[in-house]
């Protein structure tokens, strides 16, 4: 079986530090071998690298960069996201959803609802305490979507394969 690929946005540096700071901070140290990030799919089959890196180059250098809001914290069980709010990247999502639907998995098909998971797979009391904590100081933070990063996925740190940034 191939290599798989997971897409990412890249965000602005300010802000990808931002959020990877609190990953840093609040992840389990264990668990966390990847940066912050947000995710568009989760899996494509790496023996589709060229097309999907076609794809890529051709719909990045017709999308100027983008604003991305990062106004609420989200609560999910035994960990916490900061929650993304985006119409250019929700219609970016739409756009490759729609164009690479043969190959989507499951998990790439549901209702999409971009986040950066900055800490999980912990215990519900420490999730649940970190969020109170946090969320009673959260401040709406502000970036902006600079291009979509491709990596390669081999059970362990992901490796960057190519990087797609916006036309400007």
């Amino acid at each position: 079986m191939s290599t798989s690929l997971l897409l990412t946005l890249k965000l602005d540096q300010p802000t990808f530090e931002r959020a990877n700071q609190l990953r840093q901070q609040h992840f389990p140290p264990e668990r966390n071998v990847v940066p912050a990030h947000i995710m568009l799919f989760h899996q494509l089959p790496g023996d589709q690298e060229t097309a999907i890196a076609h794809t890529l180059s051709t719909l990045c250098a017709q999308t100027q960069p983008f604003p991305v809001a990062l106004p609420s914290l989200q609560f999910f069980g035994n960990g916490v996201a900061i929650g993304v709010s985006a119409p250019e990247l929700m219609q970016l999502h739409s756009t490759l959803a729609t164009t690479w639907d043969e190959w989507l998995i499951p998990q790439d098909r549901q209702g999409y609802c971009p986040h950066i998971t900055i800490q999980n797979k912990v215990k519900p009391e420490t999730a649940r305490q970190f969020y109170e904590d946090l969320n009673a100081q959260w401040q709406s933070l502000r970036g902006r979507g600079e291009g979509l990063l491709l990596w390669y996925y081999r059970r362990g740190p992901w490796e960057l394969a190519r990087e797609f940034c916006f036309a400007e």
